[in-house]
């Protein structure tokens, strides 16, 4: 099973790679200056980096379309953009902002993440403990659905548009992966997750969000994936 750790673990060992691919520079000619790195450490950097940011944030993320876009051939200013890609997402894993779970589907990462809201709910901040509960229980709505071939994206305007949670829940509930109670359960869990993002903390309380998080573990555990 893959955990944070091993995501953490990942990344120094990409940064090395990008760090050897990097110590193969040659600069040639005379007239006109060029320089590459290895062809073959390159396309292993490239390809290696492509599958982890797909793996962690999915394809449609800023830096996997980043490193896509920009790391191309293999010369060092690529190699270089690259590396400054990946230390980005060193940054986010290394301070705690990886909140976003598209693409992680493994339990031990939600479990962590569950760890975490506990964490935080001990320590009196109810509000951003309801945000990331809600984050993984829409995670894994998403993931259940692509356990039981159900959509996960609306192609109306042409262009697949991510569906939002309420409308997985949905989905998963008419396809009776369980059953009505879970299905209106679900709505509200969602319910309370979507005021604490939009500042409404008032509507809401520790006892509740504390609630949530033993309920929202035993659906998930339920309804595994």
């Amino acid at each position: 099973m893959t955990s944070i750790r091993d995501f953490s673990d990942r990344i120094n060992q990409l940064m090395d790679l990008a760090n050897r691919t990097l110590a193969t520079r040659q600069t040639s000619g005379q007239r006109y200056i060029t320089s590459k790195v290895d062809l073959e450490i390159f396309h292993e950097f490239r390809t290696s980096a492509l599958s982890y940011i797909f793996k962690l944030y999915g394809e449609n993320h800023p830096y996997f379309k980043d490193f896509n876009e920009k790391v191309v051939r293999a010369d060092p200013y690529d190699a270089e953009q690259g590396r400054g890609i990946l230390k980005s997402i060193k940054s986010e894993i290394e301070g705690g902002w990886l909140i976003t779970l598209k693409g992680i589907v493994s339990s031990e990462i939600f479990s962590d993440f569950l760890e975490m809201a506990n964490h935080l709910l001990k320590e009196g901040y109810k509000d951003p403990s309801a945000v990331m509960i809600g984050s993984v229980l829409e995670e894994h709505l998403r993931q259940l659905c692509i356990k039981n071939g159900i959509p996960t994206e609306n192609y109306k305007t042409g262009n697949p548009i991510a569906k939002k949670a309420d409308l997985l829940n949905s989905d998963l509930g008419n396809a009776l992966v369980y059953n009505k109670l879970d299905q209106k359960n679900v709505t509200a869990w969602l319910d309370l997750r979507n005021k604490a993002a939009h500042g409404k903390y008032l509507e809401y309380n520790q006892l509740q969000v504390e609630f949530m998080l033993q309920a929202v573990t035993e659906f998930m555990t339920r309804n595994n994936i």
